[in-house]
């Protein structure tokens, strides 16, 4: 795959994800996006395989950084929904 090809699925990716979040109402934006957040441990699969191909020295770093920055994103998704679940719960009785 050539850079032009890679850049323009790049940019594309970018605008559909744009459209996507900002159609989102402000009431749901956060319980959605706990969930997405969840779900983007598909990104840290292929992160592991754009660093382990070593195809160059670039390609190595950026999958590294992928998979740091998955990790972070994939953590806090998680932690979002437990704090959420934790505001729902009533109260208990000691």
């Amino acid at each position: 795959m050539d850079f032009i090809t890679a850049l323009t699925i790049f940019v594309l990716a970018m605008f559909a994800g744009f459209e996507v979040i900002t159609k989102v109402p402000p009431i749901l934006h956060t319980p959605l996006m706990s969930g997405a957040n969840a779900i983007s441990g598909i990104t840290i699969i292929g992160a592991i395989l754009a660093a382990g191909t070593k195809y160059t020295t670039l390609s190595m770093v950026l999958g590294f950084l992928a998979v740091v920055f998955a990790t972070i994103n994939v953590v806090g998704g998680f932690a979002v929904t437990h704090r959420m679940l934790q505001m729902f719960q009533g109260r208990r009785r000691g």
